[in-house]
């Protein structure tokens, strides 16, 4: 039921209908406001998204959720999705192919922290060196509130902390690349901390691995969408918005790539949640400048970027692995380019025998070309796995966002949800927050931006 606004609804535009802007807009019109949600492709979702391909419904990259992302389940549930159906729930764990010689690490469900004790007494492939290396880890992290003086690598902080090569190479550095996006030695060690710190940190709920079963569009987009419209909101896709202007009366006009009675007259307020680039040339547009308070003239001009490639094999229906995931061991010097691989077939049942091998800041890997690059990574299956059916795939398909985040370094300033005008705020996974740019950060930045409207709306 929507909730009452103290004051008459206004007229919303949520310019993007990624992950920020659909949690926007769903919080605005939930509060009986008039929201248009606008996005310039056809398929909802941003960089995280659905895409159609071989009579299956893919997305442009394998993602994985944790219990601690609150505000994304939050939203989950209350645009009406069973989050237990939707969603395959693991506890922690960090296990590798038995023939890579990895390790198996599997947090037991017990109460926080003993889940982990637990699950590192249990661990089989470390050492008791690389043991009590995690264990002095964890206890200093939260001796420290997880939280540093001053900011710096990850590598710098696994230095510091004592941590063993084999733990590094096993653990915390697939970990910071999978969070982060970000090479350990470029990556920011207090962000890497805050992750740890909701997750392992946290009751053992927040540590639990959580992988879609449904694409990524209709895990919350579409969802929102529905929603939305239920309230008497409208989504438009398929227009992109080129230009806003402020009227003497504080209200928006939009100019757009296209026509559509849904985006005419004025508007109240404006909400970007775009890319940054893209909002800073809105914001260019509407000679409106994000927060003074920011070190360089252009929002974007700090950021540098980061590629994520997923890797789809897909194999005949009798081919399934031991588990829904696995972690593997990347080394680059033997074209061993995959660090994860999910096993499509145990979320969906019709996508037996597929399976998806992610490549985190993969820029060197791509350099390969799809062909070798998916022939490279089938090889690593195979060996990893001691299965030689899984080095010919019936079919391969290479997905890379070339700009899938931005690289999360040490001391990176990242730009406030208000702009320079109170009813124009911004939105996405690179605002200012604890996190990386994940999907839970893209959440927390649209519903913030939201508040902060209904804050102004309601003066």
């Amino acid at each position: 039921m929507a909730k009452s606004t103290t004051k008459p609804a206004k007229k919303i535009a949520v310019i993007g209908a990624g992950w920020a802007g659909c949690s926007a807009a769903a919080l605005l019109a939930e509060h009986g406001h008039q929201v248009c949600l606008i996005e310039a492709a056809r398929t909802l979702g941003g960089r995280a998204r659905r895409v159609d391909l071989h009579e299956h419904a893919l997305d442009n990259g394998q993602h994985i959720l944790l219990g601690a992302y609150s505000s994304s389940l939050a939203l989950m549930r209350q645009l009406g999705l069973d989050t237990d159906v939707a969603l395959l729930t693991l506890p922690l764990q960090m296990c590798y192919p038995q023939a890579s010689g990895g390790m198996h690490f599997v947090a037991p469900k017990l109460p926080a922290p003993l889940h982990l004790l637990v699950a590192l007494l249990r661990a089989q492939g470390l050492s008791r060196e690389d043991k009590l290396s995690l264990a002095r880890f964890s206890t200093t992290a939260r001796w420290m509130g997880w939280q540093l003086h001053q900011d710096c690598s990850v590598s710098e902080l696994l230095q510091r902390f004592d941590q063993t090569e084999r733990l590094c190479r096993l653990m915390w550095i697939p970990l910071c690349i999978a969070a982060l996006n970000t090479p350990p030695e470029r990556a920011s060690a207090q962000v890497f901390l805050n992750v740890l710190r909701d997750s392992l940190g946290a009751k053992r709920a927040a540590s639990d691995m959580l992988i879609p079963r449904l694409d990524l569009s209709a895990l919350l987009p579409e969802a929102a969408a529905r929603y939305i419209e239920q309230r008497g909101g409208k989504v438009v896709d398929g227009i992109a918005v080129k230009k806003l202007t402020l009227q003497q009366n504080m209200q928006w006009q939009l100019e757009c790539s296209g026509q559509d009675s849904a985006l005419a007259g004025n508007w109240d307020a404006v909400i970007i949640a775009t890319g940054p680039e893209h909002a800073m040339r809105l914001l260019d547009s509407a000679n409106v400048s994000a927060d003074v308070s920011l070190p360089q003239p252009h929002m974007t001009s700090s950021f540098s970027y980061e590629p994520i490639t997923t890797c789809y094999l897909q194999y005949g229906q009798d081919i399934c692995l031991p588990r829904a995931f696995f972690a593997l061991a990347d080394q680059p010097s033997r074209q061993h380019w995959g660090q994860f691989v999910f096993d499509r077939g145990q979320l969906q049942q019709a996508q037996k025998g597929l399976l998806a091998v992610v490549v985190s800041a993969s820029s060197v890997a791509v350099e390969l070309g799809h062909d070798e690059l998916a022939k490279a990574i089938a090889l690593q299956l195979a060996e990893n796995f001691r299965m030689p059916a899984l080095t010919n795939p019936l079919w391969h398909q290479i997905i890379s966002e070339k700009r899938a985040t931005f690289s999360c370094t040490p001391g990176l300033q990242r730009p406030p949800n208000h702009t320079s005008i109170a009813n124009l705020l911004i939105a996405g996974d690179y605002t200012a927050g604890d996190y990386p740019a994940t999907l839970e950060a893209a959440v927390r930045s649209g519903t913030k931006a939201a508040h902060e409207l209904l804050s102004h709306l309601n003066k």
